[in-house]
């Protein structure tokens, strides 16, 4: 049975405010930048090595998140079109070209949003699309660019060669880091720093082990956004471990109190990949007009899969950071990774379905996503949807559609459940 959503409806309370007010006063930094310039950096999200530039007061930028802020805003369509124009293919990364776009319209520098980069550190973890994403930033603003060069994650830990080889990288850029700052490097600021994060990487694990809860007090997909932005944009700093203290204290209580993000929570759900930010309250109401909620997402741990126990060691620095860059992520790990994570997020969680959203333009998401479906609907048994869309770009979104084959889904779980119900009560 369905049950009407209200579009008014405040279902991420307190921890998204906590949320938006340091997230907006990180984006007031960049703004801020653009007319009074200090030293920055782009990097990528996906194992990050944030804490080395933050030991140098260099200012953090994520192309990503300013692609994610203009697709929720609903604003990327005409930075997409605009790289499109010049040669960027219709299938391509939707994050790179409404980034690019964004740039050439000139968001970025002093007319802009975001301050134009003092060096670029493409920090290449599993996505091969970064790369050249990177490379044309580089170019089109005169930027140097530093690439570190992480082994791809062949078995389930790395290897001391595979560790030595990123700690020499990471010592080649705090070299450049000193270049740029004119400061030198501070190895007891750096473990206070790391002590910051592993202290927000504690809460970001508890938040999540509190969704084992039924009811579970947040969606570990949609509202897991909240927790993102501090854990990967401002990860080492005291206002990212002071918001995970206040998001544990938070979902505590609710859990004390018996109540979750839901009024009725019918169906416990895990999901792979990203959601379709330019109809992200659309899609997320279509689950919630079924009463399902997310108990764990995969998305959730591109920036790091604190879940399962790493927590940056201030002990060992650069061995800690090589170690988080090459294992501890979503994205430098095999698709049989992949698998196991979901299986233990639906088994631990007490999950009743995975659902997959595909991602038209997002190749690291994407492949293999469909013998993913036959393999836990098959081999597993554990009922899988997939729904197509894009993260960016909002032509791949089609909500008659999606809602379909939405309904199409619960309404067959709940029959099952019904006949389960009946079996169970002439046995």
């Amino acid at each position: 049975m369905r049950t009407t959503v209200s579009n008014d409806k405040d279902y991420r309370g307190n921890v998204h405010e906590l949320s938006r007010n340091i997230m907006t006063d990180w984006m007031g930094q960049l703004k801020d930048a653009t007319q009074n310039p200090v030293p920055s950096a782009y990097l990528m999200i996906s194992g990050n090595c944030v804490e080395i530039l933050r030991c140098f007061d260099i200012l953090p930028v994520f192309p990503e998140i300013n692609a994610l802020q203009l697709a929720i805003r609903k604003n990327s369509l005409p930075y997409i079109i605009k790289s499109e124009e010049i040669g960027y293919a219709s299938d391509n990364c939707a994050y790179v070209k409404a980034d690019i776009g964004f740039t050439m319209c000139g968001g970025v520098g002093k007319e802009g949003t975001i301050p134009k980069p003092s060096i670029i550190v493409c920090n290449f973890v599993g996505c091969n699309v970064y790369i050249k994403w990177f490379e044309h930033c580089a170019q089109m603003m005169d930027v140097p660019m530093i690439m570190l060069d992480i082994p791809f994650l062949r078995e389930d830990a790395p290897s001391k060669a595979d560790i030595a080889y990123v700690v020499c990288q990471l010592r080649e850029l705090i070299t450049r880091c000193e270049e740029l700052t004119g400061k030198k490097f501070d190895i007891d600021r750096l473990r206070e720093i790391l002590r910051y994060s592993a202290r927000a990487e504690d809460g970001w694990s508890r938040a999540k082990e509190l969704c084992k809860n039924r009811p579970t007090p947040y969606d570990a997909y949609f509202d897991s956004i909240n927790m993102m932005g501090p854990i990967n944009a401002l990860r080492g700093t005291k206002e990212a471990a002071d918001f995970f203290d206040a998001t544990v204290k938070e979902y505590e209580k609710m859990v004390a109190d018996g109540i979750g993000v839901l009024d009725d929570e019918r169906f416990r759900v895990v999901f792979e990949g990203p959601p379709p930010y330019p109809y992200y309250r659309n899609f997320r109401n279509l689950f919630e007009a079924w009463g399902a909620v997310s108990v764990q997402s995969t998305y959730s741990t591109v920036g790091g899969t604190w879940e399962f126990g790493f927590r940056h060691d201030a002990d060992h620095p650069l061995e800690t950071i090589a170690e988080q860059m090459i294992v501890h992520n979503l994205c430098n790990r095999s698709m049989l990774e992949r698998y196991k994570q979901i299986r233990t997020y639906v088994e631990d969680w007490s999950a009743d379905a995975l659902v997959i959203h595909s991602i038209k333009s997002c190749r690291l998401f994407s492949a293999g996503q469909g013998d993913m479906r036959e393999y836990f609907t098959k081999e597993l048994g554990i009922p899988t949807l997939m729904v197509e869309s894009d993260l960016e770009d909002p032509r791949y979104y089609a909500e008659a559609q999606m809602k379909n084959r939405i309904d199409a889904f619960f309404e067959s779980l709940q029959y099952k459940r019904l006949r389960q119900g009946e079996e169970a009560a002439r046995t």
